[in-house]
C-alpha cells in the first residue's frame, strides 16, 4: 500500500470511529454495554496506529453487531 492509499484509509478509519462512537453514545442500552461497546472501540483505535488494515477489519465487524443488535451481555 503505497503512502497515499494509506493516509486515504486513515481518513476512512478515523470518520467511521467517529460515527461508530456517536452510534455507542446514542444507544439506548445498560451503562455497563455502553462501556464495554466504548472499550472495543478504544482498542480498535489504538490497533489502527500498528495495523490499519486490521484495525479496519475489526471496525467492520463490530459495526455489522451494532447494525444487527448484537451487543456485549450485560456486565
Amino acid at each position: 500500500m503505497d503512502r497515499d492509499d494509506q493516509l486515504e484509509l486513515y481518513g476512512v478509519v478515523a470518520d467511521r470511529l467517529k460515527v461508530a462512537h456517536r452510534r455507542v453514545r446514542t444507544l439506548q442500552v445498560p451503562e455497563s454495554v455502553r462501556m464495554a461497546l466504548t472499550r472495543k472501540l478504544l482498542v480498535i483505535t489504538a490497533a489502527a496506529k500498528h495495523d490499519l488494515a486490521e484495525a479496519a477489519r475489526r471496525l467492520e465487524q463490530l459495526n455489522a453487531d451494532l447494525d444487527e443488535g448484537r451487543f456485549p451481555h450485560d456486565v
